[in-house]
């Protein structure tokens, strides 16, 4: 993770978006702190200059935030089990980018986890390298937002621009999640409940992970090829609502 604090005056208009996409690759996770706020247009002409903006069929911009009527968990105050954007679309898009513009609060949860799969993978052992590079996973939800489907990946794959070995995966719910839009795994080469134990500790470890506390005014951008994501639960009464923007 690399923090930008601004300087005195200065906007997400003067930064170096050709350096720090650079930096993204090497650190994974930017932090810009200290910036102003954005309304959806300015936010939209300034993540056009990061690269191709990915429209879903809402838009560019997803807004992340407790709906009463939800029908899929990340429109709840309940965790978020990691995972890969995009998955189900057409394109995996490179980047996340994240505008804050409410938080819970320190100490009421809602913190985005970020787990950098190319490090967990240098750091693994020779046979978990072996073991995890004969697993195949399906994956199968319905379609109540803005994604939905059925698709088989391998766990270990190779980020398409630095070529190095990720790991994809996508986490079962578990008791914390709302329990909406259920997503089911079978798996190919290991036994689902052998995998989840070997996995999820390791996809929650401080070795790997960044776990971002938002604050209004946040802008985080962040590789996608290279983490899973996750959120953690935040007190229903937290106000937390952020805006992402996807760049192919």
């Amino acid at each position: 993770m690399r923090h930008i604090q601004a300087q005195s005056g200065q906007s997400l208009a003067d930064l170096d978006i050709a350096r720090l996409r650079e930096e993204v690759l090497q650190h994974r996770v930017l932090v810009l702190r200290g910036f102003a706020a954005l309304d959806s247009q300015e936010y939209i002409d300034c993540a056009s200059g990061w690269g191709e903006i990915l429209r879903w069929n809402f838009g560019e911009i997803l807004n992340v935030r407790v709906d009463p009527q939800a029908t899929n968990y990340l429109f709840t105050c309940g965790n978020v089990p990691h995972h890969w954007d995009g998955a189900f679309a057409a394109q995996v898009p490179f980047l996340q980018l994240f505008q804050c513009l409410e938080s819970p609060g320190p100490g009421s949860g809602g913190e985005t986890v970020f787990c950098d799969t190319v490090r967990l993978w240098k750091q693994a052992s020779e046979e978990q390298r072996q073991r995890w590079s004969g697993v195949r996973v399906h994956y199968q939800t319905d379609k109540l937002a803005h994604y939905g489907g059925s698709i088989c990946a391998p766990l270990v794959a190779r980020h398409p621009l630095t070529g190095e070995t990720t790991l994809r995966f996508a986490e079962p719910p578990d008791e914390e999640t709302a329990p909406l839009n259920p997503l089911s795994l079978e798996v190919e080469g290991a036994a689902l409940p052998e995998l989840l134990q070997e996995l999820r500790p390791l996809l929650y470890s401080d070795d790997y992970c960044y776990n971002h506390c938002w604050q209004p005014g946040d802008y985080v951008i962040a590789d996608n090829h290279a983490l899973l994501h996750a959120r953690r639960p935040f007190r229903e009464a937290a106000s937390r609502h952020l805006q992402r923007i996807h760049i192919l």
